[in-house]
């Protein structure tokens, strides 16, 4: 069969429970994008570029669809020849917009190439990984993915684009996990992720509030970023204590292979210099955004007032809504980024209660058809494809869901086909597409 021949119109080629559940939420999307911008003064140019960008959606969902997926397990080295290529072109010839550089402004339209390259990314770490047969096991495996997505990784923290490493990262987790990696290696990663992330938390920390630079300790740890001496200080200080924690076991007489402790380590050692990389990215609204999750009543009007206004938006909801077009915090102006990163308290106030477990049950049976499909899959690289779209999905839900719940920071990340955002729409209905690929070639694979 023709790679490029669309799929029959047999009961079977199609899940339409999946296709329901896509075309409910991009339709719930739309009808609160217009209602969210409808008393903005640039509401006409949001309200086109999403007109336009539903049909190239649509087109993009249809081509993941009729696309043979196997392809990309076939010519994985030249879709990461163009994911690089897209990443090193916006740099050096991308807009610069909000504090980044991640933006292709064409003549009708502008793209965010860290979006396709998201799923692409997935495509390419699920054939690397599929390649590696028994040997998925060894920590070679491990390195080696590592090493293939870091240049991704790097090229997107250099825009800097903090949203898109949030939403793979876990993504990949994911996928190493449904790979069948030693859990091993896959809890250091998560370690790694941690460490790191409490060395970026800690100093925004101790920036945004510099009175404790006067507590000696404090000041210390601060300087661990910005002083050379200090940090090749901590990184003898952190080997010594691995190997006088490997000295202690030994002479308790618990064997524990030295790997372990080296592994551990490098972990520590990882996480501060990704640390201090990350925090000499990021932005000072960046920051801000982390104080916001640290404590968003601090500052009401500041900081924490886009999270404290959409919950309020929320309530005001009841359980029935509003109605659309009739919501008063969001028309009003209350609720910043109503039309993006906040859609969901637009979602809240205008339809209320239900309309937000509706949304939500949404998500969850296109997860459940996802992971369904993945098990379905002809084919191992099938499996991983839906492994780590599924990751990716339920990172989004889980964020954005978060986010007005106060559970996790602010990250100026979409929540896909419900918020305004052409490219990730475009991006998130080829993914799905990808998925029906899958669920069409199940007895051909």
């Amino acid at each position: 069969m023709p790679r490029f021949k669309l799929p029959g119109s047999g009961r079977n080629r199609l899940d339409y429970l999946l296709f329901g559940a896509t075309l409910a939420l991009v339709v719930l999307g739309a009808l609160n994008i217009f209602s969210a911008v409808n008393s903005l003064s640039f509401s006409n140019p949001v309200v086109r570029t999403h007109l336009l960008a539903l049909p190239v959606g649509a087109c993009a969902f249809i081509f993941g669809w009729s696309f043979n997926y196997q392809i990309y397990d076939e010519q994985w080295k030249g879709l990461y020849g163009f994911i690089l290529a897209l990443l090193i072109g916006v740099l050096l010839f991308g807009s610069y917009q909000r504090g980044s550089r991640s933006w292709f402004v064409l003549p009708f339209f502008s793209m965010q190439p860290s979006e396709i390259c998201r799923v692409a990314s997935i495509l390419v770490a699920a054939a690397f990984l599929d390649r590696r047969g028994r040997r998925i096991r060894e920590v070679s495996s491990l390195f080696g993915v590592g090493l293939l997505l870091l240049p991704i990784f790097g090229l997107i923290m250099m825009q800097p684009d903090f949203s898109s490493v949030v939403i793979t990262f876990p993504a990949l987790l994911v996928l190493l996990y449904c790979t069948g990696v030693n859990m091993f290696y896959v809890g250091l990663i998560g370690v790694l992720g941690g460490v790191t992330g409490f060395f970026t938390i800690s100093w925004t920390y101790i920036y945004l509030h510099p009175e404790l630079l006067d507590i000696g300790v404090i000041r210390v740890f601060y300087d661990l970023a910005h002083n050379g001496w200090y940090m090749a200080g901590f990184s003898v200080f952190i080997t010594l204590l691995g190997y006088g924690a490997w000295w202690f076991f030994k002479q308790l007489r618990l064997v524990l292979p030295s790997f372990y402790f080296v592994l551990a380590t490098m972990v520590v050692l990882a996480g501060l210099f990704g640390g201090i990389f990350v925090d000499h990215q990021m932005k000072p609204h960046q920051r801000k955004r982390v104080e916001t999750f640290l404590a968003p009543k601090s500052d009401p009007k500041g900081a924490g007032y886009n999270v404290l206004q959409a919950q309020i938006a929320m309530g005001a909801g009841g359980v029935f809504g509003k109605g659309l077009f009739s919501g008063t915090q969001s028309r009003l102006g209350f609720v910043p980024e109503r039309h993006t990163d906040f859609i969901l308290a637009v979602v809240g106030e205008e339809m209320g209660l239900w309309g937000t477990l509706l949304v939500l049950g949404l998500y969850l049976l296109m997860l459940w058809r996802i992971i369904t499909i993945a098990y379905m899959s002809g084919d191992r690289y099938g499996y991983l494809i839906c492994a780590g779209i599924f990751g990716m999905f339920f990172t989004y839900m889980m964020v954005n869901f978060g986010m007005l719940t106060g559970v996790v920071p602010v990250a100026g990340i979409p929540l896909p086909l419900i918020s305004y955002g052409g490219s990730n729409l475009v991006s998130s209905l080829w993914a799905l597409g990808v998925v029906q690929s899958v669920y069409s070639r199940r007895l051909r694979a």
